[in-house]
């Protein structure tokens, strides 16, 4: 082969390698999906609601389920974070105090119900009202509830039985568990005969039975408030916020029992 045309060959090669280098090199870098923390009773119905955001070209966010105590301890610990959601206004105040989170961007997501649950087979009977024996119901067992001194659904469940009469009567025979859904699978095992938990828990499991719903007026009002985190650098952070407002994710939302919530 002439040396001139070894030389276009190879000078040929070199171009095409250069290019293809050079479009490698040009390629934008994967979007970094949003990151949030999310009160456990939110999981599967909050999921399904971010499936239509993914459905968009999003990145599908990356969420972790826990008790909004731990959860909100984990922004003061400077958890890489984008949006967090409460099950209540009092670990959203504590992050508000501390400013850890963008005061505009705080809104109310849902709210929820508060009901009393017995295992599937169970026959237990209560009417919920003031002066309600439910000790007399658990006979050895314990009642199972998220930890009333720390978790939303706990202290919610507290102020219910405090405000109906029946919380000292049970106070040294509480279960306390993590959060919410492990309070939930505590009664679906029959490792205690009853258990308070939110109605959109029980409407979910095909475990538990709801013997009684709480009135609204016995506890404060159940409120999930949404916000981004202050130290989110997350360009998506905000459009996702707004979008799980909107009224396809709400719809969503609604279908699994949870109701429009007021402003905080």
């Amino acid at each position: 082969m002439p040396t001139d045309r070894r030389r276009l060959i190879a000078g040929l090669a070199g171009l095409a390698l250069g290019l293809a280098a050079l479009a490698g090199c040009s390629r934008p870098a994967p979007e970094t999906p949003p990151v949030i923390l999310a009160a456990a009773s939110l999981q599967g119905p909050l999921d399904e609601a971010l499936a239509l955001w993914a459905a968009q070209g999003h990145p599908a966010p990356v969420v972790s389920y826990a008790g909004s105590s731990a959860l909100a301890r984990q922004v003061e610990a400077g958890a890489p974070t984008d949006l967090f959601i409460s099950a209540d206004e009092a670990w959203m105040d504590a992050l508000a105090r501390k400013q850890l989170i963008r005061p505009d961007s705080r809104a109310a997501l849902v709210g929820n119900r508060l009901v009393l649950i017995a295992p599937a087979a169970s026959t237990a009977q209560l009417d919920i009202r003031p002066g309600m024996d439910v000790a007399a119901l658990l006979d050895d067992g314990r009642l199972a509830m998220a930890d009333p001194e720390a978790v939303p659904a706990g202290r919610y469940g507290k102020a219910a039985l405090t405000a109906l009469g029946a919380w000292t009567a049970v106070a040294n025979r509480v279960a306390p568990a993590e959060n919410v859904r492990a309070a939930l699978a505590l009664v679906e095992r029959g490792a205690a005969p009853l258990g308070v938990v939110y109605a959109t828990d029980a409407r979910a499991s095909s475990g538990v039975r709801v013997v009684g719903v709480f009135p609204e007026n016995s506890h404060p009002p159940i409120v999930y408030p949404i916000a981004v985190v202050a130290a989110s650098k997350q360009d998506q952070a905000e459009p996702l916020r707004q979008f799980l407002l909107s009224v396809p994710a709400q719809d969503v939302l609604a279908r699994h029992g949870f109701s429009p919530a007021a402003a905080p």
